[in-house]
């Protein structure tokens, strides 16, 4: 499959387009910068301003078979990039007749009863714009969606294992959700799921079946 990670330079998205790209897959990172490591790799790569408007969003994209959106501005730029630059590719992906979107998000985006506890108090602005942007997806789109909530993210070792629902841990490596994205690419039944997830005992096949 072709495939357009929006903000693959990150950490997620770097992940996501190597493990895509072993996978057997076309990929085309959107970013501001280009990352050289990727590049050398055989990662295409399409300079991508979210603050663009959504016709000059979707000449970038093209035409592929699914969207990845891993952006995130840190902080600085919540409701221009991880809000409604979100959206502008969204409605870039229906411009171009893309279906398959797959959304990087966080635990309990859309729950906001739940962000004035710890530790979703400290990033309640972040929480805000992944609670529109994913809403926006769901209710306002009719793109064949993932959001995959994964849990605090650490810079540890994958283990290929995890744990999903209700009841699950509270962190995950950077790897594993990239290759929780990956599965997520052709698994039925993720699609028009929103799904929580952590590293756990269990595999995406026994999780995702």
């Amino acid at each position: 499959m072709k495939i357009f990670i929006v903000g693959g330079t990150g950490r997620v998205g770097q992940s996501l387009a190597k493990q895509l790209l072993q996978a057997g897959h076309e990929v085309i990172v959107g970013s501001r910068h280009e990352v050289a490591e990727l590049v050398a790799l055989g990662i295409k790569f399409k300079k991508l301003d979210l603050h663009a408007s959504v016709v000059e969003i979707a000449q970038v994209i093209g035409q592929v078979d699914a969207i990845y959106f891993t952006a995130g501005s840190r902080g600085k730029d919540l409701l221009q990039s991880d809000a409604f630059g979100a959206v502008k590719t969204m409605e870039a992906a229906k411009l171009n007749g893309i279906n398959r979107y797959i959304m990087l998000s966080a635990q309990k985006s859309l729950e906001p009863e739940f962000w004035d506890l710890e530790p979703y108090v400290h990033i309640k602005d972040y929480y805000t714009a992944k609670f529109f942007a994913d809403k926006y997806l769901m209710d306002s789109t009719t793109l064949n969606f993932t959001i995959l909530q994964p849990v605090a993210l650490v810079e540890e070792k994958g283990t290929g294992q995890f744990a999903s629902g209700e009841v699950i841990n509270k962190t995950i490596a950077i790897d594993d959700v990239a290759l929780a994205l990956l599965v997520a690419l052709e698994q039925p039944t993720t699609f028009k799921e929103v799904l929580p997830i952590s590293n756990g005992n269990q595999s995406l096949s026994e999780i995702w079946n």
